[in-house]
């Protein structure tokens, strides 16, 4: 049976084949703007994944450890500490986002784990980032 060229491109263009395409994968993977499946990212996800906690880990030295010890012996108070604590808020925020949708895209099995803790890092760092701004007088 000859099939023609155009319904043969659709019939093999089928949507990717993911874990779950329940309305909450769906409402995440357009939030995420996954469009494509590429299981080989994975490994991706998971580098990213380490990047994200390693530089809220280092936010955190910084901004609770060792500006509250160094900046008194220097005397910069806290328009030193602010700046930096606002720049690593962001690069956090964009490591994270970056992990999470590396996550999404590669149908990782534990995305929503991740999902959530990431959340709870989001909403841990937006406290910080209102804090930090608070601090620099942009925000009451």
């Amino acid at each position: 049976m000859n099939v023609p060229v155009e319904v043969a491109a659709v019939q093999t263009a089928k949507a990717p084949a993911y874990r779950s395409d329940g309305a909450a994968d769906r409402f995440m993977r357009r939030l995420l703007r996954v469009r494509e499946l590429d299981r080989s990212s994975g490994l991706a996800a998971h580098r990213a994944f380490r990047i994200s906690v390693l530089v809220s880990g280092v936010r955190c030295l910084i901004t609770y450890l060792l500006i509250p010890v160094l900046v008194p012996i220097v005397g910069l108070a806290g328009w030193v500490a602010a700046p930096i604590s606002l720049a690593l808020c962001v690069l956090a925020f964009v490591n994270g986002i970056v992990s999470a949708r590396r996550f999404w895209k590669s149908d990782h099995r534990d995305r929503w784990l991740y999902t959530a803790f990431i959340t709870v890092v989001f909403v841990i760092l937006t406290i910080a980032l209102a804090t930090d701004l608070a601090r620099l007088g942009v925000m009451i």
